[in-house]
């Protein structure tokens, strides 16, 4: 078992820039996979970005080159990096961690991209 807490969010101009961050309360290092999902009002949630424990990491067709995924183990973080946000990534992004088949996530961070 986890707990995940999201910051970083935010209203940001389109073309702008956030970090977000995933802190863990325990080792990040075993846990197979983490990353990041977001949910639209009235859209699904969906995989923005994941990374496992082999250093594999993968993202969104709408989102390569514009975001990425890291970890810092000795923190038990995980990043989100946006950079050139449009207003279409508005969205709650939540963290998630995969642990024996089951998935855990954080409450969630609101990101609003407006002008």
């Amino acid at each position: 078992q986890v707990q995940l807490v999201e910051s970083g969010g935010g209203l940001v101009q389109p073309g702008g820039s956030l970090r977000l961050s995933c802190a863990a309360s325990k080792s990040i290092f075993s846990i197979y996979a983490m990353g990041w999902y977001r949910q639209a009002p009235g859209k699904q949630r969906e995989l923005v970005a994941t990374s496992t424990t082999s250093g594999r990491t993968n993202s969104a067709d709408s989102v390569k080159g514009r975001f990425t995924i890291s970890k810092d183990n000795a923190k038990n973080t995980v990043y989100l990096q946006l950079n050139s946000l449009k207003p279409e990534d508005t969205a709650v992004y939540y963290c998630y961690a995969a642990i024996d088949g089951r998935n855990y996530w954080g409450q969630g961070t609101q990101v609003t991209v407006s002008s």
